[in-house]
């Protein structure tokens, strides 16, 4: 169950970051070439950031991650989800304060919305621990 349940997830995340990405894309044409250009994921800086993804977020907090900053770990932390007392947004947040992701996650809609499959999806990743 717990694979199936990994797979799952993965296909979700994986829809969610493609998608935008390939809806927004655009063709470009040269001379004698097409060259696809996805301006959605070209940032106008062009400096790269590496930081958690959603699934990682979430098991980071699942295993007691984020307790120093009000995230509770493993079954109370699905309980509070499946409560809606815990938020994508509040452990975004609460990863801000640990270092552990950059301030400006916190306004990417696309994240904050995979953060928040991933803690749907919590209830079936406990239940298969």
């Amino acid at each position: 169950m717990k694979l199936v349940t990994l797979i799952n997830s993965a296909l979700i995340f994986a829809s969610i970051t493609f998608v935008p990405g390939i809806a927004g894309a655009q063709t470009a044409t040269t001379n004698s070439s097409e060259i696809a250009i996805n301006s959605n994921n070209i940032p106008s800086n062009s400096t790269s950031v590496s930081y958690l993804q959603p699934f990682n977020l979430v098991n980071f907090a699942y295993q007691g991650g984020l307790k120093q900053h009000g995230i509770p770990s493993g079954k109370t932390l699905v309980s509070e989800t499946q409560n809606r007392n815990i938020i994508a947004k509040d452990l975004v947040k609460a990863a801000i304060n640990a270092d552990k992701l950059p301030s400006q996650v916190l306004n990417d809609p696309n994240y904050l919305s995979a953060v928040n499959l991933q803690l749907n999806a919590l209830p079936d990743y406990a239940a298969a621990d």
